[in-house]
């Protein structure tokens, strides 16, 4: 299955990045194709976000050049053209990128995995 996965970032060390990079492994090994907005933007900016910016800062990421407008279109791309699912971290619904991504997963009826 193609699987979008989402969470919380902002805010979180590291970007949450350590979280995502986890739970992509793990349902991988169950057989799924997994699109992983952090692996994405370190794929997209040549740069670790999560070692960039300790703190998960959006202020700091900003000024070092991440752009949100393009990470958010990447993912909301993938999740309208490809996805099946959408995988939730938790503290998912305190995120607003991801109740975007939730909502937009819902309004195309994909399947719901809550991890």
């Amino acid at each position: 299955m193609k699987i979008y996965l989402a969470g919380p970032m902002t805010g979180y060390p590291q970007f949450n990045y350590p979280a995502f990079h986890q739970a992509a492994s793990s349902l991988r090994k169950e057989g799924h194709f997994v699109f992983s907005p952090a692996e994405r933007d370190i794929e997209r900016d040549g740069k670790n976000w999560g070692d960039e910016v300790k703190d998960g800062s959006a202020a700091a990421a900003k000024e070092k050049g991440f752009d949100l407008r393009s990470a958010l279109g990447d993912d909301l791309e993938f999740i309208c053209k490809d996805a099946e699912a959408i995988a939730l971290l938790p503290g998912w619904e305190k995120s607003s990128g991801a109740q975007a991504e939730w909502a937009t997963a819902r309004a195309l009826g994909l399947k719901f995995i809550y991890l």
